[in-house]
């Protein structure tokens, strides 16, 4: 049985978040990737790449993504404002 393109519209719709929620997915994902990302190579540089590297990314990790997410959402108007003088409003 094949779905009908309405009817698979409408499952991809359905995993999808509202899009009023963007701006809370859009900080969370880069406080997750760029805490993931400090913490990797904060490790790295401090104990060596060893076999307990992951373990030791993990529980910084779990201390750093609280602190980015509230931080990214804390200096987000900062960076709108600094970025609207900047740049050029479209045309």
């Amino acid at each position: 049985m094949t779905e009908s393109p309405e009817q698979s519209s409408r499952a991809q719709r359905r995993y999808k978040l509202h899009h009023k929620s963007s701006p809370v997915v859009s900080a969370f994902l880069t406080a997750f990737l760029m805490a993931w990302i400090m913490c990797a190579a904060i490790a790295s540089v401090n104990g060596g790449i060893t076999e307990d590297l992951a373990l030791r990314i993990w529980r910084s990790w779990q201390t750093a993504m609280p602190m980015a997410f509230l931080a990214v959402f804390m200096v987000r108007p900062i960076v709108a404002r600094l970025t609207a003088l900047l740049v050029h409003p479209p045309a």
